[in-house]
């Protein structure tokens, strides 16, 4: 029941949020368009990612998913919510992140110790939130995670 109510929340917020929060332009890419990067880059991870779960790149919102490729997070809702923890711990501060923190630690209290640790993990990583990853596509992705300590 808890997943199901952040999920419909993230369902109804999202579009507002991309629309009047998300400056940045759409990557206008697709999952199959990645996969062909060379293998081990972050355009080509991203497609494995992406077909994986059976999802494509949420326009204005592609960074959410390269995040959960660099710092090799899964996709259920408290992953999700560790997620923003993670990144909390990086530096990224927005009024959407604290809605998904707080409510998140309200209905998972139990999982507050994997929260926190996962806030540990974002601080340990110097601050890569804030790239501009389109640019970074043909990179291998290892590089990118040793360059900014991202575990």
């Amino acid at each position: 029941m808890r997943d199901l109510i952040l999920e419909k929340m993230y369902d109804w917020s999202k579009k507002p949020y991309q629309r009047y929060f998300k400056k940045n332009k759409a990557w206008e890419i697709t999952s199959k368009e990645l996969i062909r990067y060379p293998q081990q880059t972050l355009g080509f991870e991203i497609g494995c990612f992406l077909l994986t779960y059976n999802f494509e790149l949420e326009p204005k919102l592609e960074d959410h998913d390269v995040i959960h490729v660099l710092t090799q997070t899964g996709v259920t809702v408290p992953e999700e919510i560790g997620m923003q923890f993670y990144l909390l711990g990086n530096g990224k501060r927005s009024v959407y992140q604290f809605f998904v923190i707080t409510i998140g630690s309200i209905l998972y209290v139990n999982k507050l110790n994997y929260f926190f640790n996962q806030f540990k993990r974002g601080k340990t990583a110097y601050c890569f939130y804030h790239l501009n990853f389109s640019k970074m596509l043909n990179i291998p992705t290892q590089t990118i995670r040793e360059t900014f300590k991202i575990n």
